[in-house]
């Protein structure tokens, strides 16, 4: 016989008036969380009582019905119901849908009201985003939603973004594949197919990070701060029908452009206008880019220009601006702090006088017909033009003897302007390399790419140290004069300048070109032109200064390049003198203290990771960020493992081998590599380690590098 199943009974419901309920002491809440009163009482006045309250009937000391009610459940919206009565909004005794519960039951108050708080669930974002979306469809705009729910519409616009994730990624969150950061990630980029990819890519990954998402989507866009960007601008850049991606979810340092060619377009259409602008000057050369090379002006004869006088007017916003200056100085002398708009004028003022610093240079018309200007953009996307440059070519031939120049400069000092020539070039891809388990060496060209960014920081740091700087020159010239070396040495001390014939497109606006440039211009401006000017004005310095100048001037000579030794003599350098160059180096960056990382180089795709073969890439990764690390990436293909990389040993401090410090103790020359033709040529340290019968690579087989000089 089948037990019957006992029934339960569910407490009754009715109205009461509001100034018959008062709040219990059972109400297990006392911590304020969640919605604030304030915001739950405007909930109420726009939607109603959406949940009745749960209430005890009150008894007297008898056990008798008092025809009050005490509140365990609901204590939260009792307090915004009372502050409704308050703000006259609400009627005191206006009805309240209430549960009534049996005092006499087994279930104490606090288990009601308990209950109530533990056993509910927060709504899921994603259902969270989908009623949004439906009250979008039906016609609230993003603020009318944002005001209904009291949260500002920045949060409706994150929700709303949501729908541009695909729909088969919701599905994954929602049964908990994913995290909420991970989807949001996902919504930097509206392309479905594309978004499925990259979570097929990362999804078995140990590592899955939403920047990693981010990356990954982005990597073929242009950031907003990038220096073309910048240049362009945003606004002219949408206006011409370019997309910019923002990220709602964090700080996106303006967003993505996602038409990289139209970016190129107009950097292009607005670099030929300026180019046009200043050819309009009459010069007879205009070179543009948006990059050149660093040293770009070698062998070139620089002008020097008269700086134009400050006009009376400009004299007179200069006076303002400096007693506007020291107005505020001595209002604000004893504050601690100033306030935000003092500080702001402040900085305006400053950077206004800081205009005036650089005047424009007035140049002689036959030198502009000869000259020529360069063009190109700064790291921070401001134009720079850099005017005043003369070719070989273009230089006033000297007159016969006996004869007048006149005609013949007459000749020369016709305009000739030449119409700007834009070349914006970008380096080539290299191809894919072999899939050889074999680590082979390094290419000769990009090991000459790394030391040209190593001789620039130690030219920069040896300037920055006049004891060193002495050291090495007086070095050089006790060696030459007592022990007639021929042989070369990291030290050029006639001193001749040391260019760079191969490098990178980073290297013009690494940390230490910057300074060197910076520094050489602070000593250009005061250095006078003729000879004799020149020795009293040296003969004038105090010490400190002579040992800066002196520092400056021996670190031009600075040669710490790789290049491939010539065993047959000749052109170029020989084994020993390579070793010999590259051992001073590392004594000048043992006695500078230079550090690469310190200095700002990062291995990147396009100075390192690129250029050699997926066993370096492997290699660079488990040295620099572990074991674990390379086995993440060693099934990607070379151009996707070369981008992973690059992320991996972003902070870790990793050096390839030309740009590592060599031990005291390490040997001078390294084993022979076995490759190519110089079998009998030794390759330094840093090429050392690979066996002899591994082939020899590709760009092994590029033009030989000779020497500068």
């Amino acid at each position: 016989m089948a037990t019957a199943v006992q029934k339960i009974t569910l407490s009754s419901s009715r109205d009461i008036p509001f100034n018959k309920l008062v709040l219990s002491q059972s109400n297990v809440r006392r911590v304020k969380a969640g919605v604030s009163i304030e915001d739950l009482a405007a909930s109420i006045a726009r939607r109603g009582l959406i949940q009745s309250l749960s209430v005890f009937p009150v008894v007297d000391a008898e056990g008798v019905e008092t025809g009050m009610f005490e509140v365990p459940a609901g204590g939260r919206r009792f307090r915004a119901l009372e502050l409704l009565v308050k703000q006259k909004r609400l009627a005191k005794v206006a009805p309240v849908p209430c549960v009534v519960r049996d005092r006499d039951g087994t279930i104490l108050p606090e288990e009601v009201s308990l209950a109530e708080n533990i056993e509910r669930a927060p709504l899921h974002p994603l259902d969270q985003f989908r009623a949004f979306h439906d009250m979008l469809t039906k016609g609230m705009t993003e603020e009318e939603i944002a005001a209904a729910f009291f949260v500002s519409a920045q949060v409706v616009k994150q929700r709303l973004r949501l729908v541009s994730v695909a729909p088969a990624l919701l599905d994954i969150y929602a049964e908990d594949g994913m995290t909420l950061e991970q989807l949001m990630a996902f919504t930097v980029s509206h392309d479905h197919e594309r978004q499925h990819q990259v979570w097929d890519a990362i999804k078995d990954s140990w590592s899955k990070e939403p920047y990693q998402i981010r990356r990954m989507l982005t990597e073929t866009t242009v950031r907003a701060s990038d220096k073309r960007a910048v240049f362009v601008t945003p606004g002219a850049y949408e206006a011409a029908g370019g997309v910019i991606t923002r990220d709602l979810f964090q700080s996106d340092d303006g967003g993505w452009l996602q038409d990289a060619a139209l970016l190129d377009r107009l950097v292009g259409e607005k670099l030929k206008a300026a180019a046009e602008s200043v050819a309009a000057e009459g010069w007879k050369w205009v070179e543009v880019a948006v990059g050149f090379p660093y040293d770009a002006t070698r062998g070139l004869r620089e002008l020097r220009g008269e700086p134009l006088d400050l006009t009376a007017e400009e004299q007179a916003t200069i006076d303002a601006l400096n007693a506007e200056h020291q107005k505020l100085e001595a209002e604000y002398e004893d504050a601690d702090e100033l306030p935000d708009d003092v500080d702001q004028r402040l900085g305006e003022i400053e950077t206004a006088l800081g205009a005036f610093e650089t005047r424009p240079v007035r140049y002689e018309a036959e030198d502009i017909a000869r000259g020529g200007v360069f063009i190109s953009l700064a790291h921070d996307g401001r134009l720079d033009i850099d005017r005043g440059y003369v070719r070989p070519e273009d230089e006033a031939p000297s007159a016969p003897d006996g004869g007048d120049a006149s005609d013949t400069e007459a000749d020369s000092a016709q305009p000739a302007v030449q119409r700007a020539v834009i070349t914006i070039g970008g380096q080539p891809v290299d191809a894919e390399d072999d899939e050889d388990e074999v680590i082979k060496p390094l290419p000769d060209r990009l090991v000459t790419e790394l030391t040209a960014h190593r001789t620039l920081a130690l030219r920069n740091a040896l300037a920055e140290n006049p004891h060193v700087a002495m050291t090495a020159l007086l070095h050089k010239l006790v060696s030459d004069t007592f022990q007639h070396r021929m042989h070369g040495g990291a030290l050029e001390a006639t001193v001749r300048h040391v260019f760079f014939l191969v490098q990178d497109e980073a290297l013009k606006d690494s940390p230490s070109a910057r300074a060197v440039h910076e520094r050489h211009e602070g000593w250009a401006g005061d250095i006078p032109e003729e000879d004799d000017a020149l020795w009293n004005w040296l003969a004038a310095l105090d010490d400190a200064s002579r040992m800066a100048l002196l520092a400056h001037c021996v670190s031009y000579g600075v040669n710490a390049l790789y290049e491939k030794p010539n065993p047959y003599g000749g052109n170029g350098v020989s084994q020993h003198g390579l070793d010999m160059r590259l051992g001073q180096a590392d004594r000048l960056a043992r006695a500078t203290g230079l550090d690469m990382i310190e200095v700002g180089w990062r291995p990147t795709v396009g100075n390192y990771l690129g250029r050699v073969t997926k066993p370096r890439i492997l290699q660079a990764v488990r040295e620099g960020a572990g074991e674990q690390a390379a086995q993440l990436i060693d099934h990607l293909k070379k151009g996707d493992m070369a981008k992973e990389a690059e992320r991996l040993l972003a902070d870790t401090g990793w050096l390839p081998e030309p740009l590592r410090l060599v031990d005291d103790e390490a040997p001078a020359a390294g084993v022979d590599a076995g490759a190519g033709e110089d079998e009998g040529a030794a390759l330094p340290a840093f090429l050392a380690g690979d066996d002899e019968e591994t082939p020899a690579d590709p760009e092994d087989d590029e033009n030989h590098l000779v020497a500068a000089e």
